[in-house]
């Protein structure tokens, strides 16, 4: 079972999964420190406010002494939208990067056609009688 385990685990396909996914969490970090330290901003001064901070308040809250608000209910749209940005910018990255390993495999040529059907031995036997009678 250790050994069938093993085989299952060492696979080419699973270890590239694997590989894959933890590049693929490595990269989201980054694309979310980008848009949060670079895109959120930007479009913060758009909206004159910290995008991501972006809220529509349904119920108002009670601030105590330390200025903390407890009992408000908001909904956050702002960090939805930098979700929705992230998403955006790793699903473009992994397009071009699906497109350009694509385009480096090499075309398939396509089958050569198959060489034209010659008459069959019984046809040229067919053929050599009927030359033979003629004669």
């Amino acid at each position: 079972m250790v050994k069938e385990f093993k085989e299952f685990a060492m696979k080419g396909n699973l270890v590239d999964i694997a590989v894959g996914f933890v590049m693929g969490a490595a990269f989201k970090q980054v694309v979310t420190s980008f848009t949060g330290g670079i895109v959120s901003p930007l479009i913060g001064l758009v909206v004159k406010a910290d995008f991501k901070d972006l809220k529509w308040i349904v119920k108002e809250g009670v601030a105590d002494a330390t200025g903390k608000v407890s009992g408000e209910v908001a909904v956050m749209y702002g960090d939805f939208i930098t979700n929705v940005i992230d998403f955006i910018i790793v699903a473009f990255v992994m397009f071009m990067i699906i497109k350009g390993i694509n385009a480096t495999k090499k075309k398939e040529e396509p089958a050569p056609p198959p060489a034209p059907a010659g008459p069959t031995q019984e046809e040229l036997l067919a053929e050599i009688r009927d030359l033979l009678s003629k004669k």
